[in-house]
């Protein structure tokens, strides 16, 4: 199972296009079960100062977790670039579930595939480090072609992706992935 996540809570955002387009595009060249979580869709209730025990992690959360970590062999995640990083809310996530379940929803041999988003020319790239190094800690292996998306705006067409090199460059990562 691949799970494909949109890594920002921020509604309507312009990662969750390019999330949902990886997500089309990998429903339509792998047999493999695909699903999409939008970190927008996260509980509100799971930050608290007992989220790190496995008695204080929210029952949504947990469903979460069981759903789309759990069962998946494979991670795409699509991360846009805030403030020179990732967002917190994805870090917070993968923190609060590395205190149940670690090994199923982290180790095993899983791999992960990284893409940037950014409104500016770096497309992530300091991010997309910085969450290789910590993958890697989870014992995630990550794809080493991570792709930086620069200057989002401009390869959008009334919400869709449009810009034909962006559009090949996904689809090799995304060739890639399937056979990493």
């Amino acid at each position: 199972m691949i799970t494909v996540f949109s890594g920002t809570n921020r509604k309507n955002s312009r990662t969750q296009l390019i999330a949902s387009y990886i997500y089309e595009q990998l429903k339509a060249q792998t047999e493999e079960e695909v699903q999409l979580f939008c970190l927008e869709d996260l509980p509100h209730d799971f930050l608290h100062a007992d989220m790190y025990s496995e008695a204080g992690q929210s029952k949504a959360l947990a469903s979460i977790q069981d759903q789309y970590l759990v069962p998946a062999n494979k991670f795409y995640f699509v991360v846009p670039e805030y403030n020179g990083g990732i967002p917190g809310a994805l870090k917070l996530f993968i923190d609060a579930c590395s205190v149940r379940k670690y090994v199923d929803s982290f180790h095993g041999g899983k791999k992960a595939a990284l893409v940037g988003v950014s409104a500016g020319r770096s497309g992530g790239l300091r991010g997309l480090e910085y969450m290789t190094g910590f993958l890697n800690y989870l014992k995630i292996t990550v794809l080493p072609n991570r792709l930086p998306i620069s200057l989002i705006e401009m390869l959008l067409t009334d919400d869709a992706l449009t810009d034909e090199g962006t559009q090949k460059a996904l689809q090799q990562q995304i060739t890639e992935f399937l056979e990493f």
